[in-house]
């Protein structure tokens, strides 16, 4: 796993694990976040927001989600495949 990608998974889990799973839509992760939708996840040279980060991977994410790590995992995977990391 690239430096990034731990990183941004780190960043992740800090900040959506406080969410109550199950989740059943991107609304539900929002409470969660320090900072709303402008919570900002930044790694090496990759920078953007979770509002940046939803319009983008709405259709790689398959809601319901029972914990974080599901999801981060996800969330990985479509940035991986938007070559956004």
């Amino acid at each position: 796993m690239s430096d990034v990608k731990a990183e941004l998974r780190e960043q992740f889990l800090d900040a959506f694990g406080g969410a109550d799973f199950p989740v059943e839509n991107q609304m539900d992760l929002v409470p969660a976040l320090p900072d709303g939708p402008a919570t900002k996840f930044e790694a090496g040279d990759v920078s953007f927001t979770a509002m940046e980060m939803a319009a983008k991977l709405g259709s790689e994410q398959e809601f319901p989600y029972d914990t974080a790590e599901a999801l981060v995992d996800d969330i990985l995977d479509g940035l991986e495949k938007k070559g956004m990391i």
